[in-house]
């Protein structure tokens, strides 16, 4: 029998029980459950990466917002403020869509004298 010890979603229980399988779950604490969301938000991360198809790459990022919808409500909010934090910061700083990438900055005010 597989040894999973990690977080998974809500209907997963659920999923196995209909395959006919037995298993052992528990309800994590808050600090364990914020814990196990960030390793989970690296795992998915990771598979991100390795994806190599569009659909992939797609799911897993479907993957890391519902992780991020988590953690928005275990910090007393949601995705939709996460979300018009993403806009306004976009609006005052931009986005990535230009592809910027910094290389350096020169301070031309500290000119030696």
């Amino acid at each position: 029998m597989p040894i999973h010890n990690k977080l998974v979603r809500d209907k997963i229980p659920e999923i196995i029980e209909k395959a006919g399988k037995t298993f052992e779950t528990k309800i994590l604490d808050n600090e364990n459950y914020i814990k196990e969301l960030e390793t989970k938000l690296i795992e998915e991360f990771n598979e991100y990466l390795s994806a190599n198809t569009k659909s992939d790459k797609l799911e897993e990022l479907a993957d890391m917002m519902e992780l991020i919808k988590a953690f928005a409500e275990v910090n007393d909010g949601s995705l939709a403020e996460v979300e018009d934090l993403r806009q306004d910061k976009a609006s005052k700083r931009g986005g990535f869509n230009e592809r910027i990438y910094l290389v350096e900055v020169h301070d031309d005010n500290n000119k030696a004298d």
